[in-house]
């Protein structure tokens, strides 16, 4: 077996495709980097025990002999590790994504990098969100007789589910499509009130959505024009995917899951199976809509007739395709439209990462210097406003993509971006949205630098055990100097001098290996 000593790296992504082409038939693993990682992973899961989302009545830990992690100087000794764990998991991806642009490693070691890191995330106590204990309990809520679109957790008279959901959204509705309320039902049919299981079982359902983003992401990328060991980095080895949509975890990768395989059938001239995949992925979460009059414009791109006569054969289709499926959807899983009025139900959250609601918050703060207004008025008046302009973009950048092919889809991914920023409540998470089809574009380092210092922040916006660190001014402060470190450690090796060389040896593993 040989091995290959790290290169310097090169200073553009296109000047790796040479590099890329030599290792096609060869998968050298970057073992050192995959290692670090894993161990960030599993030290994640350790101390999660301790630091992240755990329940209110844990049986594993409960009183016994190490229920001091979760108490005084144990919790605070537990998050400290579990934050080492996140750097040492932002440290590998970032010296992976440094072999993958050089060209020295291929697609199939970044797989193996990423299932590396995933897999403790499967097994770990949900961090830095609550939202997994939420799907439990509207998993539970039909089981039990009650309408999950008219009630809330709160209705149930199961004390292991409604103990850990938030207070926050005990009343509050499933704001879900139906399909996953089918799915939650069907988690739920199997565990009972066992939370543990409950999550675990839910965790695994929606790992379904990784797999189809990572089935899709060729087909994207030979469409769009990107590289596919770049696009799996960034959408399927990243800390957004690992740390948050897989140890979180959040029904949104599921969406993003069909999305991305739909629109790769699609692209792929495949319509009807691409827009009815499309339309599962919205009856998982509704924002997947966003991304379908843009694949209508793809769809009447591969016709052969007038532009307007080959836009109205492909919304006709699409629009029979949709209500089809959806129906469908709707109908298996025993439920009926009332989530469609649930939708509003994350504007009760209030945070700046939703531009329009920041902008609100700055503009009180500036007024509350001359006269005491409640900030609701501005805040609210700003969403308006950001309502308005989100549509304005939505429009334009539709119109635009009416030549379809990949641009259109470039469109879409950032149509979804804006969604996810102008919408009245923005949450970590939603930026993925786009970026799973973004992922698949051409990137310049200087762009991908950028995204990696985004991804690192938008993690630590909040604790490891889901609460807001928005307006912990001290921390974000922190948290915005780690980030773009991250960002410019892709860009230049060990920014700050305390390491010296990088000369990670690869294992070499393919055909040329026994010479």
């Amino acid at each position: 077996m040989s091995t290959t000593t790290g290169a310097p790296p090169v200073t553009t992504v296109d000047d790796a495709t040479n590099a890329e082409r030599d290792v096609r038939r060869t998968h050298p693993l970057p073992v050192r980097t995959i290692a670090l990682g894993t161990i960030g992973s599993v030290l994640i899961l350790i101390s999660a025990l301790g630091a992240g989302a755990i329940l209110a009545q844990d049986p594993l830990i409960g009183q016994g002999a190490f229920s001091w992690i979760r108490y005084g100087h144990g919790r605070m000794l537990a998050t400290i590790v579990l934050y080492v764990g996140f750097l040492l998991v932002v440290w590998a991806w970032v010296r992976l994504g440094r072999h993958v642009l050089a060209g020295r490693v291929g697609t199939r070691p970044v797989l193996v990098a990423a299932a590396c890191w995933i897999a403790p995330m499967l097994l770990s106590p949900p961090v830095f969100s609550r939202d997994a204990y939420l799907y439990v309990a509207y998993g539970t809520l039909p089981l039990h007789g009650f309408d999950p679109f008219t009630v809330g957790p709160g209705s149930l008279d199961v004390d292991p589910v409604v103990d850990n959901v938030d207070s926050f959204w005990q009343s509050t509705p499933a704001p879900y499509g139906p399909l996953f309320i089918l799915l939650a039902k069907s988690v739920i049919a199997v565990t009972g009130t066992n939370m543990i299981a409950g999550v675990l079982l839910m965790r695994l359902g929606l790992l379904v959505g990784v797999l189809l983003v990572m089935w899709a992401l060729p087909t994207l990328v030979r469409h769009l024009g990107g590289r596919l060991p770049v696009a799996m980095w960034l959408a399927i080895a990243g800390p957004m995917t690992v740390v948050h949509l897989v140890g979180g975890p959040h029904n949104d990768v599921l969406m993003v899951g069909f999305l991305a395989a739909g629109t790769a059938l699609v692209l792929d001239r495949r319509h009807v199976l691409g827009i009815a995949l499309v339309t599962v992925g919205v009856a998982v979460k509704a924002t997947g809509a966003v991304a379908l009059p843009f694949l209508v414009w793809v769809w009447a791109g591969h016709l052969n007739s007038t532009l307007w006569r080959n836009f109205a054969r492909a919304c006709a289709f699409s629009i029979g395709i949709f209500l089809v499926t959806f129906a469908a959807a709707t109908f298996a899983s025993g439920v009926n439209l009332g989530w469609l009025s649930a939708l509003d139900a994350p504007t009760a959250i209030v945070n700046w990462l939703s531009l329009p609601t920041g902008a609100g918050e700055i503009i009180h703060s500036i007024v509350g210097l001359v006269i005491d207004l409640p900030k609701v008025y501005f805040v609210n008046a700003m969403r308006v406003a950001g309502g308005v302009l989100m549509l304005v973009i939505l429009v334009r950048q539709w119109w635009r993509a009416r030549d379809g092919g990949p641009d259109a889809v470039k469109r879409a991914a950032i149509a979804l971006l804006v969604v996810a920023i102008l919408s009245p409540a923005t949450l970590p998470w939603y930026l993925t949205w786009g970026f799973m089809l973004a992922a698949a574009l051409p990137w310049k380092r200087r762009q991908l630098a950028v995204q990696v210092s985004l991804a690192v922040f938008l993690v630590l916006t909040y604790t490891p055990s889901g609460d807001d660190l928005l307006y912990n001014w001290t921390f974000m402060f922190c948290a915005a100097g780690v980030s773009v470190l991250a960002g410019v450690s892709l860009l230049r090796h060990d920014p700050l001098n305390l390491f010296g060389a990088d000369r990670e040896h690869l294992v070499t593993v393919g055909p040329r290996a026994a010479h």
